[in-house]
């Protein structure tokens, strides 16, 4: 992504963070830890992490394409990790700013606008991923789910 585009979405960090929390607030919680006052603290740190990806070299984002949020949601066999909610409306709130800085920039190639969108999209997506591993990793829910799974699979084979 242009290094420009990066300092414009840096530059509009206050408005990003107000939008995120008004898309996190439109969300309907599904565990006490999806609460938006919960997610909200976690905003700054994870545009933090998003502008330092971005800054990368290009080579750095190359490679396969990272998973959906749709994806990301079916590999949790409980649904509760909270971290669904939060990178689904950062990642909005990220892409409405990407939009608004190229709109305004003077004529846009569209092969530029598309990679700048693409990149915010994986780098996003590789952060959720991790995180999201991360948190289903400790989940007390996990080993219930997956035994409930394989309980139906077998009857189901039956």
């Amino acid at each position: 992504m242009r290094e420009c585009w990066v300092r414009a979405i840096s530059t509009r960090r206050h408005l990003i963070r107000e939008r995120w929390e008004a898309l996190l607030r439109a969300e309907r919680a599904n565990s006490p830890l999806a609460n938006p006052d919960a997610l909200a603290h976690l905003i700054e740190w994870t545009l933090d992490e998003v502008l330092k990806e971005l800054r990368r070299p290009r080579a750095h984002h190359k490679g396969a394409p990272a998973p959906s949020m749709g994806s990301l949601r079916a590999d949790c066999t409980c649904g509760r990790n909270p971290y669904f909610i939060h990178f689904m409306a950062g990642e909005q709130a990220m892409l409405e700013a990407l939009v608004n800085v190229q709109a305004e920039a003077s004529p846009l190639e569209p092969e530029h606008r598309d990679a700048a969108v693409a990149e915010l999209y994986n780098v996003t997506r590789l952060i959720a991923r991790r995180e999201v591993d991360a948190f289903c990793s400790l989940c007390q829910h996990r080993a219930a789910a997956t035994a409930a799974q394989a309980s139906a699979t077998t009857t189901a084979s039956l």
